[in-house]
């Protein structure tokens, strides 16, 4: 038993260490940054999502501070991910083996500042909140656990102190500020059984507590080693064929 906490000290120790070498979050954003100043108003409680998305997002992107619970398809985590990091921010993920860091690359995610913990032992929960003293997003899959709601409000008023958004998926988690779910619809380019992937079809579903829930229809379209997201009209998929294996994420 003891090893076994000593092993885990060791771990949050070193996790802390790699904090501290992390410069002062937005310091080499803002010098880097070339919007104009009112846009970097507009964004200053926000983190970057892909365009296509910022519509269905009451701020226009993902609350700074905040808990966002999410469910679906792995590859609009990946995005969120790619848009914080290859904006000049920080982010983790824990808990989460399957992640793919050549999606995340072929996103736009600058890799040099992205943070994996594919295994973070028997208290994912305690790790998240240590990350979240030093980056910006924090990612945290939960494994099917139900965290209990003195925890919950502990990492919430952690995430709000920092100033962190954190962004839990794969449990139950009470009281998000923000919840989003995606389902992916369909495809379009493959035959029966050949051809090239063109595009992957997500439908996405934003509540927040302060707003009405939005829905909205997205793209992902694989386009010389990048993917591109576009947000469409339901009408304009209509030859999108549907994914055979229900909840199977295709994209991720």
């Amino acid at each position: 038993m003891s090893s076994a906490v000593d092993a885990r000290g060791a771990q949050l120790a070193e996790l802390r260490r790699r904090m501290a070498a992390i410069p002062a979050r937005g310091a080499e954003l803002a010098q880097v940054s070339r919007r104009p100043p009112e846009a970097d108003e507009l964004r200053a409680g926000v983190l970057p999502v892909p365009p296509a998305l910022a519509d269905l997002l009451p701020a226009g992107g993902v609350p700074k501070g905040a808990v966002v619970a999410y469910s679906g398809a792995g590859s609009l985590l990946t995005g969120l991910l790619a848009a914080v990091t290859g904006e000049g921010g920080y982010a983790a993920v824990i808990g989460l083996p399957g992640f793919g860091l050549l999606a995340a690359a072929e996103m736009g995610a600058d890799l040099g500042r992205l943070a994996v913990v594919a295994d973070p032992g028997p208290d994912p929960v305690e790790v998240a909140a240590v990350l979240l003293d030093g980056v910006d997003l924090v990612v945290l899959g939960l494994a099917g656990v139900s965290v209990p709601p003195s925890r919950t409000r502990v990492l919430a008023a952690r995430a709000r102190s920092k100033g962190a958004t954190l962004v839990v998926t794969g449990g139950d988690w009470s009281g998000p500020m923000l919840r989003i779910d995606s389902r992916v619809a369909g495809y379009s380019g493959l035959g029966l059984g050949r051809g090239r992937l063109c595009s992957i079809h997500l439908e996405v579903r934003v509540r927040s507590r302060s707003a009405p829930a939005r829905t909205g229809r997205l793209d992902l379209c694989p386009r010389d080693g990048r993917v591109e997201w576009i947000a469409t009209e339901p009408g304009s998929q209509r030859q999108a064929r549907p994914v055979v294996e229900v909840g199977r994420d295709v994209a991720s």
